[in-house]
């Protein structure tokens, strides 16, 4: 990858790994901003968005995607963060979960197309599968070691804890396979693969640059 050019990382990531915490250090070291889910959504919400509504805004706004983007996130920060919005859904019955899907495929283009980024989820390694100069990468733990991490920081019981590694893994898996037809697990999806069970947040974010620089 050559970081002299826009370039893309993409992460996914097993709950319990730390790996929103990787991007958002790595986004930091390389001083490009760091989108996920919370941002995404909170396009969505703000501005009710959907397939149509992106269409209608690509049709009336030039830069449609950047005046958007700079209500929720206005300064050029390493890393962007949504902060403490509130939003409540307002999409009409007649939004399916497709036409959501195929929102955050516009918003995950435009977010690619403004510059160099650091990306985590919503299946960005194949949404933007066909984007030149890009790293996708995969961070994983043992279950055991994801459940004691979610224990200690939401204050869970073991019982609660594995039940919520357990039910987002699934959901996950069945989100990435149902609008890519691929498993997150295939381990053919990416370029490189870290096993947190050997590594801080900080030795992970090395790893990267150290394989993204070579």
């Amino acid at each position: 990858m050559k970081l002299n050019d826009p370039f893309v990382i993409t992460i996914s990531r097993e709950i319990g790994t730390g790996g929103g915490s990787v991007g958002i250090k790595l986004a930091e070291k390389l001083n490009v901003p760091y989108s996920n889910k919370q941002l995404i959504q909170a396009l969505e919400e703000k501005f009710n968005l959907n397939r149509k509504g992106i269409e209608h805004l690509k049709s009336t706004k030039k830069n449609w995607f950047k005046d958007l983007f700079e209500q929720v996130a206005p300064a050029p920060k390493a890393t962007m963060k949504v902060g403490d919005y509130t939003f409540s859904r307002e999409f009409q019955d007649t939004v399916t979960v497709q036409d959501i899907f195929e929102a955050e495929k516009e918003i995950l283009n435009a977010i690619a197309n403004e510059g160099s980024c650091v990306i985590t989820g919503r299946s960005a390694f194949f949404v933007l599968k066909d984007r030149p100069n890009k790293v996708d990468i995969f961070i994983t733990a043992s279950k055991e070691n994801r459940i004691a991490k979610e224990m200690a920081k939401q204050n869970l019981t073991r019982e609660d804890a594995e039940k919520l590694v357990e039910k987002v893994d699934t959901g996950r898996d069945n989100f990435v396979k149902r609008f890519t037809g691929l498993s997150r697990y295939d381990m053919r999806n990416y370029d490189l693969i870290l096993d947190m069970d050997y590594l801080t947040e900080d030795e992970a974010v090395e790893k990267i640059l150290a394989f993204i620089e070579r």
